[in-house]
C-alpha cells in the first residue's frame, strides 16, 4: 500500500512551500508541491532574475548577488523571504544550505518546517571523520584510512604512508567531488593536499581533511534511506554511482549492476542501521564503496559517508519503485508514517540517468559558461532540466543543463533508451558533454556491466576521441541551410540581383567555404536549370533541415546524433589572426578568478607544466603549457577576475617556433 492520494494532512501542517535552492532541483521540487496542491515560492539571486524556477513558483523574492555565499547561502535572506511571504516550511533541495545544521536550527527557531533531518543527524554525519567513527561503533564497515584531529601536513603524510599509496584525500566538510584528490605516491603528496585543502576552503569554509585508502577497483554504491518521526526506517534498494569524471557523477543506475541479493539485503540493512544511529529523519542517502575486483561480494564493501538529503540521481530509484521521493519528504516532515514496509517496497526493471553538463570533455571536462541559443531535449523519456532555450549557464553555480532518466525492463533496454534519447538532443551556445555520455553508454564494457570509477580514464581515447574534421554530409547540410536561408529572405525573380550563381543555360555552380579547426572547409552546391539545388558529386543531404540552425555569431550549428559541430563562415583575416595568435599565449577557457600563478616572466617551461591555477564553478582548473616554451609575459595576478579568452600567460615567440 502507499500513501492515500489526500494530502490534507500535510496541508494543515504547512500550505505554503519555501524552496531555498535553484535550477532542476528547484523546478522539480515545485512540481510535486503543486501537486500535491501547496503555494510555492523561489528564492532567486540576481543572477536568475529570470530563471525557469522563478516563472513556475507561485512567487518570488530576490535574495542577493551572483555569488552563491551572497544569496543562496544567505541563511538570513531566505529566512526573511519565508517571513514576508508567510511561507510555513523550507524545502532546501541538496547543496547549498541542504546539510547546514544552523540553517536547520534556525528555521527551528522561527517557526518553519525544515523539509530535512533533525540538525542532529545532519552534524552526526557532516563531518567525515566524525561519521565514519560512529558508523565504526554502530558496527557498519568503514574504509581504513585516518580521521584524527592532527591535521599537520607532517601528520597527514605520515598517516598517508602509514594507510598506504594510493590514498585519497578528502574534504571532511566537503561533497562531490570538491577538495578531493587521489595521490599516488609520497612526491605527489604535498602538492596534493595543498590543492585539496584550498579548495575545500573555498567550496565549504573548512580546510580539514582526512585521508582514506583508495581502493583498486572500486563500485561507488548508495543506499536510498528514508526515515519518519516515529522510529521506522526503510531502504528503497540501491543506486550505482562508478561512472564519475574527476570524483562527479556522471551516470548513475539502479539497481547496481551484478549486486548479489544476499549483499542487498546486507548493505540495505547496514544503511538503516547507519539512519537509525543517528535519529534520522526524511531523505537520506548512504554511501559505501565496494571492492569489484572480484565481483560484487557480501563482505567487500566499506561506508564512506551518508547525505543527510535528496541526491541529484534521486530520479532512478523513483523509477524503479514507482514512488515519489519528494512526496514523502513533505509527508515525513508534515508528522506523518512511512506508508511502507520494507518487505513491501517493489523494485521493477532498471533505470539510468545520465547528466548534461555545460562542459568541455576535450579539454578535461571544464565547464563551459554561455547562452542556450538552441536546447532541444528528448520526449521520450524523463528529463529534469531548470533552463529554457534563451537561458545562460552562468560561472557561477553547477553546470548542469538537464538530467535524462531512462527506464525499462532491463539494463541493456534501459542504456540502449537513453542513448538514442540523448542522440535526439540539440544544443548550441556552448559546450556539453552529450556525445561523450553516448559514447558511454554504447561502450561494450558498460553494456558488460564492467564498470568501475576508473571507467572514464580507462577508456578515455575512446569516450573522447580526437575532435575530427566534419563530413563532407555535414557540410552539404549547413550549406544547403544557407542557401536556402538565403532564398527565403530574397525572392526577387531578377537575375541581376542574385548572387547564388545564375546562369541563363545549365547548372551553376557555388562554394561554399567554412572555417573549422583553423582551416578552410569547402562544399560546392549545384544549382540546378530547373531551380533544384543539390551538392556537387551526389552527396546525399535529407530531405528536411531542422537539424541546422544559424547562431547569433553568425555561424551554422549542425546537429548530428547528439554531436554539435559548429561551422563559421570562412573568414580569410580572421584565419590568419587565429593561426598566428593560437601558439603564443595561453587564454582562460572560461570566466573565473585567478588563484594561483605558477611561473614568471624569463622562465622555460615543459609541455605539460602547470602555468596558472582558476577557480570557476567552484572548482579549481590547472592551465598547463601545450610546448616546451620561454614565458614572455605573465598577464594576470592571484585574486584577479577574469573573462573567457582573457591572456594568462605570453610565450616568446622564439622559443614558442623552435618547440
Amino acid at each position: 500500500m502507499a500513501w492515500p492520494r489526500s494530502t490534507t494532512a500535510v496541508r494543515a501542517m504547512f500550505s505554503k512551500l519555501l524552496i531555498a535552492n535553484r535550477g532542476e532541483i528547484a523546478v522539480r521540487v515545485m512540481r510535486t508541491a503543486k501537486r500535491m496542491g501547496l503555494s510555492t515560492v523561489a528564492v532567486y539571486s540576481d543572477a536568475d532574475a529570470n530563471a525557469l524556477h522563478v516563472a513556475m513558483a507561485d512567487e518570488a523574492v530576490g535574495i542577493g548577488p551572483p555569488p552563491a555565499r551572497e544569496s543562496y547561502l544567505n541563511a538570513d535572506a531566505i529566512l526573511a523571504a519565508a517571513k514576508q511571504t508567510g511561507a510555513e516550511a523550507i524545502h532546501p533541495g541538496y547543496g547549498f544550505l541542504s546539510e547546514n545544521a544552523a540553517f536547520a536550527e534556525a528555521c527551528a527557531a522561527a517557526g518553519i518546517v525544515f523539509v530535512g533531518p533533525p540538525p542532529s543527524a545532519i552534524r552526526a554525519m557532516g563531518l567525515k571523520d566524525r561519521a565514519k567513527a560512529l558508523m565504526a561503533k554502530a558496527g557498519v564497515p568503514v574504509v581504513p584510512g585516518y580521521l584524527g584531529e592532527d591535521q599537520s601536513p607532517k601528520r597527514l603524510a605520515e598517516e598517508a604512508e602509514r594507510t598506504g599509496y594510493p590514498v585519497l584525500i578528502k574534504a571532511v566538510a566537503g561533497g562531490g567531488g570538491k577538495g578531493m584528490r587521489c595521490v599516488d605516491s609520497k612526491a605527489e603528496f604535498a602538492a596534493a593536499l595543498e590543492g585539496s585543502r584550498r579548495e575545500a576552503s573555498s567550496a565549504f569554509g573548512d580546510d580539514r581533511v582526512l585521508i582514506e585508502k583508495y581502493v583498486a577497483r572500486p563500485r561507488h554504491i548508495e543506499m536510498q534511506v528514508f526515515a519518519d518521526n516515529h522510529g521506522k526506517a526503510v531502504h528503497l534498494f540501491e543506486r550505482d554511482c562508478s561512472l564519475q569524471r574527476r570524483h562527479q557523477k556522471v551516470i548513475e543506475e539502479a539497481p547496481a549492476f551484478g549486486m548479489p541479493p544476499a549483499m542487498r539485503a546486507k548493505m540495505g540493512e547496514a544503511a538503516v542501521k547507519a539512519a537509525l544511529a543517528v535519529g534520522y529523519s526524511g531523505a537520506g542517502t548512504v554511501e559505501f564503496i565496494a571492492d569489484a575486483s572480484e565481483g560484487l561480494k557480501v563482505d567487500r564493501f566499506w561506508f564512506m559517508e551518508m547525505n543527510t538529503r535528496l541526491q541529484v540521481e534521486h530520479p532512478v530509484t523513483e523509477a524503479i519503485t514507482g514512488l515519489d521521493l519528494v512526496e514523502w519528504q513533505l509527508r515525513v516532515a508534515a508528522g506523518e508514517t512511512l506508508p511502507l514496509a520494507q518487505d513491501e517496497i517493489r523494485l521493477n526493471g532498471h533505470a539510468i540517468e545520465a547528466r548534461l553538463y555545460a562542459e568541455d570533455p576535450q579539454h578535461d571536462f571544464l565547464p563551459s559558461t554561455g547562452t542556450l541559443e538552441r536546447l532541444r531535449l528528448p520526449e521520450t523519456v524523463r528529463v529534469d532540466s531548470g533552463v529554457r532555450e534563451g537561458d545562460a549557464v552562468t560561472p557561477f553555480y553547477d553546470p548542469m543543463i538537464a538530467k535524462v532518466i531512462a527506464h525499462a525492463e532491463t539494463r541493456e533496454a534501459a542504456a540502449a533508451k537513453l542513448a538514442h534519447a540523448l542522440e535526439e538532443t540539440q544544443i548550441a551556445g556552448l559546450r556539453t558533454n552529450t556525445a561523450f555520455l553516448i559514447r558511454a553508454l554504447k561502450h561494450p564494457d558498460f553494456v558488460a556491466g564492467e564498470i568501475d570509477t576508473g571507467f572514464i580514464p580507462r577508456h578515455q581515447t575512446e569516450l573522447i576521441p580526437p575532435k575530427s574534421d566534419p563530413s563532407l554530409h555535414l557540410l552539404a547540410q549547413a550549406a544547403l541551410f544557407l542557401a536556402r536561408e538565403r532564398e527565403s529572405a530574397h525572392r526577387s525573380n531578377d537575375p541581376w540581383d542574385r548572387d547564388d550563381g545564375f546562369r541563363l543555360a545549365g547548372d551553376a555552380r557555388e562554394t561554399v567555404d567554412f572555417m573549422f579547426g583553423g582551416k578552410r572547409k569547402s562544399v560546392q552546391l549545384l544549382h540546378r536549370h530547373d531551380g533544384h539545388l543539390d551538392i556537387a558529386g551526389g552527396t546525399a543531404v535529407p530531405p528536411t533541415h531542422m537539424n541546422t540552425v544559424r547562431l547569433k555569431s553568425g555561424d551554422i550549428a549542425v546537429f548530428d546524433h547528439g554531436e554539435t559541430w559548429i561551422l563559421p563562415l570562412y573568414d580569410p583575416f580572421a584565419a590568419a589572426e587565429e593561426q598566428g595568435s593560437a601558439a603564443d599565449r595561453v587564454t582562460a577557457p572560461m570566466p573565473g578568478k585567478v588563484i594561483q600563478v605558477l611561473v614568471r616572466p624569463g622562465e622555460t617551461v615543459k609541455r605539460g607544466q602547470p602555468l596558472a591555477v582558476l577557480e570557476a564553478m567552484k572548482m579549481e582548473h590547472t592551465l598547463s603549457a601545450s610546448a616546451d616554451a620561454l614565458i614572455a609575459t605573465v598577464d594576470v595576478s592571484p585574486g584577479d577576475q577574469v573573462n573567457e579568452g582573457a591572456v594568462i600567460v605570453r610565450f616568446a615567440k622564439e622559443k614558442s617556433q623552435a618547440a
